[in-house]
């Protein structure tokens, strides 16, 4: 768990400001007392105030230092609505629909990142990753140099031989169902240049199929064979490797048996799953009865920094999925910084 706890670290250093949409939520509350305690960021709770302070007092949870806002009744309403109307009036959005819509707690907190009022946003609790992924993409919207949108894990194993000390970055989880190669080249030279950013390594990238190296023949690992190619042609310098299997991309003495030439030589630390029905999958798998440390879905491919979450997770899930979308909110700030 080094690595979270640099990355904690860089939270207190940094202080971002985050708005976590389920307020009145259990684990929403306890992780934001323990953000605020521990100083990893300026919190704002969107939901009823009375109903987040009495819920609070019930938990024992002390919400000092941490504003309680009412997207209903807030001031900003009528500029976000008059923001998200402007997005999407082309696609039938009336303006009474967007004032109806911008009030809701998930796109509410889309509109305060992309009007600069916070610096990244967090739910998914109780939300659907669908819901919370089209409140994102109609508020913050597309990065205009991205043509899709998609997230990783950051995934921490018990087990420091796996990846970098542990840590890999897992892609796609969470968004897009079934990825063309196209899709899939994005998604993983995206993940790549992440992992470089969060793991503080060079990535070494496993695009995973059934097949390695042409063992089985079927349009499905055809699809991780193209999107290979394309990554090594958009990024020459990139250590990638597929279609690959997942023991050959982590097990050393796997991959000398499976591909003796392989460059990955079974020591992955991004791991690009072919579908969401894989990926979703997997990291569970891993998290369950690996006893891995999952952290996000952090979207990729937005204009500003959202963070999604699984509804089964705990407390400690949403302050470790907060940290992380501060480090991701304060590079991105560097990044405008240097342009």
């Amino acid at each position: 768990m080094k690595l979270l706890g640099e990355l904690k670290h860089w939270a207190q250093s940094s202080r971002q400001h985050l708005a976590l949409f389920e307020g009145e939520e259990d684990r929403v509350l306890k992780a934001a007392e323990t953000i605020c305690r521990e100083r990893l960021a300026e919190i704002t709770l969107l939901g009823c105030p009375e109903r987040i302070h009495a819920r609070a007092a019930v938990l024992g949870v002390n919400l000092t230092g941490i504003e309680c806002l009412d997207p209903a009744h807030s001031p900003h309403l009528g500029t976000y609505a008059d923001r998200l109307h402007r997005r999407r009036h082309i696609r039938g959005m009336t303006h009474a629909e967007a004032l109806e819509t911008a009030a809701k707690p998930a796109c509410f907190a889309g509109l305060m990142v992309a009007e600069g009022d916070a610096d990244a946003c967090l739910g998914g609790t109780v939300t659907t990753t669908a819901a919370t992924t089209r409140a994102m993409l109609w508020t913050i919207g597309r990065d205009t140099e991205a043509s899709v949108v998609s997230s990783f894990h950051l995934m921490i194993s018990p087990d420091e031989e796996f990846g970098a000390n542990g840590a890999m970055l897992f892609a796609d989880c969470a968004v897009v169902p079934e990825p063309s190669p196209g899709q899939l080249a994005e998604i993983a030279l995206t993940t790549a240049e992440n992992a470089r950013t969060i793991l503080g390594v060079e990535p070494r990238v496993a695009m995973l199929s059934f097949s390695t190296c042409g063992s089985a023949v079927h349009r499905l690992a055809e699809v991780v064979v193209k999107a290979t190619r394309t990554v090594k042609s958009r990024a020459p310098g990139l250590l990638v490797e597929g279609e690959v299997q997942l023991d050959a991309a982590l097990v050393p003495e796997v991959a000398w048996r499976k591909s003796p030439g392989s460059e990955l030589q079974g020591r992955a630390n991004v791991l690009i799953f072919p579908t969401l029905d894989a990926g979703n999958i997997g990291y569970k798998i891993a998290e369950r009865l690996g006893r891995c440390t999952a952290i996000g879905p952090v979207y990729q491919g937005l204009a500003r920094v959202a963070c999604d979450l699984s509804r089964g997770c705990d407390a400690s899930d949403v302050v470790n999925a907060a940290v992380l979308t501060c480090f991701q909110a304060s590079r991105l700030k560097a990044q405008a910084i240097v342009v």
